[in-house]
C-alpha cells in the first residue's frame, strides 16, 4: 500500500449519517427503495474521460473502511493498478457487491478519485520533462481545505513514483507535515518566506537568522524580494562561504510575473536562452511558451542567468531552486532550454480543468445479468474479455 494511504483522514470511514448527508439525495432514495423491494449483487465499473495515471488508493481505502463497518463483502477488480497509465474512457476498476450497500457510497467514491488520478498524469509528466530536477510538493495554499490537499499530494506521490520508475528523480517530498507520509518522509521540508525576509530587513539577514536558529539545515534562500536577485545571491553566498562550497547553499526564485529578473530585459532575455539553447527558440512557440522562456518572472532566461552570476562569482555548487507556475507547459519549456534548475517547488500539478477531473460510475451488472444504459456498452465485463482476445 501506499505510503500515508491508510493513515489518511480523507481514507477514513464517515458515519452512516455523514454519508447520507454528503451524497446525492437520489443515492440515498435509491437506496431506501432497494431496501425495500429486494437487494441484488451489482457491478459498478468506474472510468474517466480523458488519460490519467491510476491513483485509487485514498478511494479504495475509504471503501474498504466503510464496507468493514457496514459488515458487507465486496469484491474489488482493479483494471489499472496504481501508477500506471490509464487511456481515455477506460475502465479503472470494478466493483463488486451489495446494491444497498454500494448505492449510497458513488459519490464519495467519485470525489475521492477522478482529481487523484489528473493530480498523478500531471505529476509523471513535469517529473518526465525534467528527469534531472527534483520537486517538492508546495500545493497546500492552494487547495479547498485538508482533504483536497491530501488528496493532490497522494495523486502527485503516485505520479512521480511512476516517472521514478521510468528514469526520473520526481518528487522528494512535500513541504507540509501532514502529508509528507505519501512521499515516504516524516516532515516537509522548506526554509524560508518571503515574510522572514520582510521582518529581517535584509536577504542577508534573514539567512543569518535562519542559520542561527538551524544550524544543520541546509540553506536555501529567496533572492527577489528587494528586486535584487543577483546582487542578493552573491551577497548570500559570499556571506556563507563554507555553505556555498559544500553545496549546502541554495537561492530560491520566485520573481512574479511582473516583472523581469535583475538584469533582464526582453532583448537580454532572448540573448541568455539563445547562448545557451538557442534550439529552444527556433521553433514555432505560442505566447505562454515564449513566456516562460524569455519572458518576466522565473523564465528559463532567469535560470541561466542566475547560473551565469553564480558561477562567474566562483560559486558553481551553489543550487538553484525555481517556483512559481511550474505546471507541464512551463517544466516542457525548461527542459527545451535545458535550464540549469535543480530543485523545483510546485503545486501547478492540481488540475487546471476541473472538469476533466470528473470520474463517472456505472452499473453493468444486476445479480449476474449485464445491463446498462445505452452508450455505454463498451464498459461491459463480457465486451471488455472479448476485446482481450483469448488467452489474453
Amino acid at each position: 500500500m501506499t505510503p500515508g494511504v491508510a493513515t489518511a483522514a480523507a481514507s477514513q470511514a464517515p458515519s452512516d449519517a455523514g454519508i447520507t448527508a454528503r451524497t446525492d439525495s437520489y443515492f440515498n432514495r435509491t437506496k431506501e427503495i432497494v431496501g425495500h423491494f429486494g437487494d441484488c449483487q451489482v457491478t459498478y465499473v468506474f472510468f474517466i474521460r480523458r488519460p490519467v495515471i491510476s491513483a485509487p488508493g485514498i478511494a479504495l481505502e475509504w471503501l474498504k473502511n466503510v464496507m468493514k463497518a457496514r459488515n458487507a463483502p465486496y469484491t474489488v477488480e482493479l483494471i489499472h493498478p496504481e501508477g500506471e497509465w490509464i487511456g481515455a474512457g477506460e475502465p479503472i476498476m470494478y466493483i463488486t457487491g451489495s446494491f444497498l450497500h454500494l448505492a449510497d457510497l458513488e459519490t464519495l467514491l467519485l470525489q475521492k478519485l477522478g482529481s487523484t488520478c489528473v493530480a498523478a498524469h500531471n505529476a509523471y509528466q513535469m517529473a518526465l520533462s525534467l528527469p534531472n530536477t527534483k520537486f517538492l510538493a508546495m500545493d497546500a495554499r492552494h487547495c479547498a481545505g485538508y482533504e483536497m490537499q491530501e488528496l493532490m499530494a497522494y495523486g502527485a506521490s503516485v505520479g512521480s513514483r511512476a516517472a521514478q520508475k521510468d528514469g526520473a528523480t520526481g518528487f522528494i517530498g512535500t513541504a507540509n507535515h501532514a502529508v509528507a507520509a505519501f512521499f515516504n518522509t516524516t516532515h516537509g521540508f522548506g526554509t524560508m518566506p518571503h515574510a522572514l525576509i520582510g521582518y529581517a530587513g535584509s536577504t542577508v539577514r534573514a539567512a543569518e537568522m535562519f542559520h542561527e536558529i538551524y544550524p544543520e539545515t541546509d540553506l536555501t534562500v529567496l533572492v527577489d524580494y528587494f528586486g535584487r536577485e543577483v546582487t542578493d545571491a552573491l551577497s548570500v553566498c559570499k556571506s556563507f562561504p563554507e555553505l556555498a562550497e559544500q553545496g549546502k547553499l541554495g537561492v530560491r526564485l520566485d520573481t512574479h510575473g511582473g516583472r523581469f529578473m535583475e538584469g533582464l530585459n526582453p532583448q537580454e532575455s532572448y540573448a541568455v536562452v539563445n547562448r545557451h539553447a538557442p534550439e529552444a527558440l527556433r521553433r514555432y512557440r505560442s505566447d505562454t511558451e515564449l513566456r516562460y522562456l524569455i519572458g518576466t518572472g522565473v523564465s528559463a532566461a532567469a535560470i541561466w542567468h542566475m547560473r551565469d552570476a553564480l558561477d562567474n562569482a566562483g560559486f558553481p555548487n551553489v543550487k538553484i531552486i525555481a517556483s512559481s507556475g511550474f505546471n507541464v507547459i512551463k517544466c516542457a519549456c525548461m527542459t527545451d532550454a535545458h535550464a540549469p534548475v535543480d530543485v523545483v517547488g510546485t503545486g501547478s500539478f492540481i488540475p487546471d480543468q476541473w472538469n476533466e477531473t470528473y470520474a463517472t460510475a456505472d452499473i453493468v451488472s444486476y445479480n449476474g445479468q449485464e445491463r446498462v444504459k445505452i452508450g455505454r456498452e463498451f464498459l461491459l465485463p463480457s465486451l471488455r474479455t472479448l476485446q482481450k482476445g483469448p488467452g489474453s
